[in-house]
């Protein structure tokens, strides 16, 4: 699942009524989810989060613009925060499955439109600038509202998007600048001492800023300064971090406070253990941290695949646990309960999730039993592709623990990483296959009460029905795959769980002759006879290499009981 977060600031924080008219706006939209809603009564000015699939949240986007130019009149507008319009900044901000470039190429389509058919004057900034001068946002938004009119005249700030000339509409709507940004992170390390002066002294070795240089003494000598005056500064480790120090009342801690403005150059999990090192050599202890608001699920993600691989033990992991390892190492409980459904940007989507491979397996297999057609011998192939794919991945992991075995870990962790990779595509084809069969049908609903309609009508069914054909097909290929890690695991995987290999094998064979059940079913509806004698064919060839597979894993695991 793709997933972009928007987090526009609108020139409103006083009147609730106009706030919630916008949020709702948000609401209405189908797959987005409203995060947060943050006023500000002095600055006149309100921060609004949401998150949902890059289609939906750019819909969305452009929804509350609309509705805020509406509603909000810039020409009477005051506060203490800088502005340039009734929606000031509007960012988009990758969460999971999307590149920054895609999410580049969003802020340009939103931009555009904005300016075409809102004609508000768009600036786009942080990484979806269209010059140097303008990623920076304090630039775009140089002179505010009350500069926007000459500031219009000016060649050199042409907006990128939407008109150049100051009229009546713009004194309304104002401008609005549009980014693709990176996600910050809002993250304190907990310390066992009650010194902010300590705090302070380690975030400034880690922070961008660092601290500043001075002569003689580090601490009280005169500040070194540059051939311009200005105060030279000795930079920290790591990029794209702020840090600062101060003691918590509440929990009577010091804490560091950093905020980390790009995940990618600066991983938390290096930050926090960097951050223990400095400790350390303080004579200070970290004994936790904490997370504010949410985090992507990837930061935690590569923070306990990190801790797996220096503790020696297979990555082949549930996802689950790979955040459980990384919860526990951070000590992101320590101060109050991690809750995962509430603190992962993922997760809120996924509470109202109606996929298949989310229900238990008790009503997955009732939903299979009832009278509904899906889920049918197509997804129950995957699902069986998917069991045989776990259990080589287990025996992998077992045999990556397996004591005397400890030479050996990395390569049973990649073994299985393989091995759960095909799991996870499988487990996708389950309900994938569902929908394939209920696009076909309904393409089978559409009209076809003139020759347009007929023909229109047919192109769609044979599409469904195509694509209806692939699925089982991908099924079989996966799972077909899956053989090369099972036979592995009934040569050397741990003998403890050679069964388990057997089973496994079996599985895998289901899925791939179940799987060409339904692909030669599906291409006695499709007209391309071409496609169709081809992928038969491969099929067929794949189903007798996989009846060899089975017997030939079968007959070690035989040998071995």
């Amino acid at each position: 699942m793709q997933l972009i977060e928007c987090v526009p600031n609108i020139s409103e924080g006083n009147d609730d009524n106009i706030i919630k008219t916008i949020c709702d706006e948000i609401e209405k939209v189908d797959k987005v989810k409203l995060l947060n809603v943050d006023p500000g009564k002095a600055t006149n000015r309100t921060v609004i989060t949401f998150i949902g699939s890059p289609k939906q949240v750019t819909k969305a986007a452009f929804i509350l613009i609309k509705k805020a130019q509406e509603l909000i009149d810039m020409s009477k507008h005051k506060g203490e925060h800088p502005r340039m319009g009734a929606v000031d900044v509007c960012p988009l901000i990758p969460i999971a499955n999307i590149s920054m470039e895609e999410t580049i190429k969003l802020a340009h389509e939103l931009s555009e439109k904005v300016g075409n058919e809102l004609k508000i004057p768009v600036y786009c900034y942080e990484s979806a600038a269209k010059s140097k001068e303008r990623k920076n946002l304090a630039n775009c938004r140089s002179g505010e509202y009350e500069g926007l009119e000459k500031k219009l005249k000016d060649d050199k700030w042409k907006p990128d998007y939407g008109p150049s000339e100051f009229n009546e509409q713009i004194r309304k709507s104002g401008a609005t600048a549009i980014a693709a940004r990176d996600f910050l992170i809002a993250y304190n390390v907990n310390l066992n001492t009650t010194s902010t002066r300590r705090a302070n002294a380690i975030a400034f070795d880690l922070r961008e800023a660092g601290r500043l240089k001075r002569e003689g003494n580090k601490l009280t000598g005169k500040v070194e300064k540059d051939k311009e005056g200005k105060p030279i500064r000795i930079p920290g480790f790591f990029k794209n971090l702020k840090g600062i120090g101060w003691f918590i009342k509440e929990y009577g801690i010091a804490q560091i406070s950093y905020n980390i403005t790009n995940i990618q150059t600066t991983p938390l999990h290096i930050v926090f253990e960097k951050t223990c090192k400095r400790a350390e050599e303080r004579g200070i202890r970290v004994t936790g941290s904490e997370l504010v608001g949410l985090i992507p699920k990837k930061v935690l993600i590569d923070a306990g695949l990190y801790f797996l691989k220096k503790q020696q033990r297979s990555s082949a992991l549930p996802e689950n646990e790979i955040i459980r390892i990384a919860i526990k190492t951070l000590g992101l409980d320590e101060l109050k309960p991690f809750k995962t459904k509430e603190q992962i940007l993922e997760n809120y989507l996924e509470s109202n999730s109606s996929d298949l491979i989310d229900m238990s397996l008790n009503d997955f297999a009732y939903e299979t039993a009832s009278e509904s057609p899906t889920p049918g011998g197509g997804s129950i192939a995957a699902y069986c592709g998917a069991l045989g794919a776990a259990l080589a991945t287990m025996s992998a992991n077992l045999s990556a623990h397996k004591r005397g075995w400890d030479d050996k870990w990395e390569t049973f962790s990649n073994w299985g990483n393989i091995s759960i990779n095909h799991q996870k595509n499988l487990l996708n084809l389950v309900d994938k296959d569902a929908q394939s069969f209920n696009n076909i049908m309904d393409a089978f609903k559409l009209p076809k009460t003139n020759e347009e309609e007929k023909i229109n009508r047919f192109k769609a069914i044979q599409l469904a029905t195509k694509r209806a054909i692939e699925i089982p097909l991908e099924v079989m290929e996966t799972s077909y795959k899956s053989f090369d890690v099972i036979r592995k695991m009934a040569e050397i995987g741990n003998p403890n769980a050679i069964t388990d290999v057997g089973v496994a094998a079996l599985c895998a064979r289901a899925a791939v002759v179940g799987a060409y059940l339904n692909l030669k079913i599906n291409c006695k509806s499709l007209d391309d006879k071409i496609y169709v004698k081809k992928v038969i064919k491969k099929g067929k060839e794949m189903v007798e290499k996989a009846n060899s597979f089975e017997s030939e894993i079968l007959e070690i695991v035989n040998n071995d009981l």
